[in-house]
């Protein structure tokens, strides 16, 4: 069997990206035209994007214009991942002895001719503390090599098996029996009650009405989420829950689901307590919820849902508000409630995966206070 060497150079890059990507969690970035380089990201890192350059490079002008290429392709992943700031790691493995290496504002630079020369670097070590310590392997040659591709292999199917978790389509109940019971409801209002256009039959049947609130009907800061008002009403909050709900729903899992929808609603409802003083219906505080649930998710999983929050979810949010503040009698209040209510109940319950245990304990300490003051507002304050 022929014996596979492997120089020196080839053997720090493929140390490099065994620490990377088993270690760190970092994943393998696809750039077309992009040669004798490999790009990693992991958005919840020391650094977003690492980058191992393997050209020589001989002299200033070409490191600038490597620099200026780097810029470029950040540029493009910035957007793609809908960062607003990112900081790459350049490693240089093959550098010319007139090169004056330098870091700039978008990039850490350091150059290594083997792995023990990353202890001249505090900063790196400084982020990547075990690093020094897992690059040394007893294993060389072609056992190195196989260590390797195995391990690399088993965490990539190990990445995939977590994101089918999240993304694959799962059933889909809680979404659509909200729906149902928004149609029933209708449904009541129309054959019961006087029309769902008719503010008495909508204040009986357990609509948003602060003085009743005050009095003790608690119950509508969510029963109010359950009602609608005409039939275009209806249709749209049903059609749009319809196309986010079942997104998140399958992101979240159901009972995550409908702890952002119910915590959306009350946030929207105690908001539209604050600055609205007629009577209110809808689900749409609780759908602009799941929109800033949506976001939150996106957030995290940018490289899957980056292209669709800038394109498509945050204009829709933005669209949706703006109109808000321009219709006659859609209240807005409850709109930009429910917004914020979701994006901090999602940061409370958290992202599979994703979302650290600290992060987590800051939402459900942020979801609190916000509930007490908004209630401390609507309650007390105001009386």
């Amino acid at each position: 069997m022929t014996q596979l060497t492997v120089d020196q150079k080839n053997e720090l890059i493929m140390k490099l990206l065994h620490y990377f990507i088993t270690v760190e969690g970092y994943n393998p970035i696809v750039l077309h035209g992009a040669e004798n380089e490999i790009w990693l990201e992991n958005l919840e890192g020391s650094y977003k994007v690492i980058r191992i350059a393997s050209n020589y490079i001989h002299n200033d002008e070409q490191y600038d214009f490597d620099l200026f290429k780097t810029m470029k392709i950040l540029e493009m992943i910035k957007k793609k991942t809908f960062s607003f700031r990112m900081k790459v790691l350049n490693i240089f493995i093959d550098l010319g002895e007139n090169v004056n290496l330098e870091s700039t504002d978008f990039a850490d630079c350091i150059y290594i001719k083997n792995e023990m020369e990353l202890s001249k670097y505090n900063f790196i070590t400084e982020r990547f503390p075990t690093i020094l310590t897992k690059l040394k392997y007893k294993e060389k040659g072609t056992n190195l090599f196989m260590k390797i591709t195995n391990d690399i292999s088993k965490k990539n199917e190990e990445d995939v098996r977590k994101t089918n978790e999240i993304f694959l389509p799962k059933k889909i109940y809680v979404t659509y029996g909200i729906i149902i019971i928004n149609v029933l409801m209708f449904l009541v209002l129309e054959l019961i009650g006087n029309g769902s256009t008719d503010t008495n039959s909508l204040v009986r049947f357990g609509a948003l009405y602060e003085p009743y609130i005050r009095a003790g009907e608690y119950y509508r800061l969510f029963t109010s989420a359950f009602l609608h008002i005409g039939v275009l009403h209806l249709f749209f909050n049903n059609y749009v829950l319809y196309v986010i709900g079942t997104q998140i729903e399958n992101f979240y899992g159901k009972s995550k689901f409908l702890l952002i929808y119910l915590f959306s609603a009350l946030i929207g409802s105690l908001m539209s307590m604050l600055f609205t003083n007629a009577v209110s219906a809808g689900a749409s505080g609780a759908i602009f919820g799941l929109l800033g649930s949506l976001v939150y998710f996106g957030h995290h999983y940018r490289i899957y849902l980056g292209n669709a929050m800038r394109s498509q979810i945050i204009p829709l949010i933005v669209f949706n508000l703006l109109l808000g503040f321009i219709l006659v009698g859609v209240d807005n209040a409850a709109h930009i409630g429910g917004l914020i209510g979701g994006v901090l109940i999602s940061m409370a319950i958290g992202v599979k995966n994703k979302s650290k245990m600290m992060d987590q304990i800051n939402g459900i300490v942020i979801c609190s206070i916000m509930t007490l003051f908004l209630i401390y507002m609507a309650f007390i304050y105001t009386v």
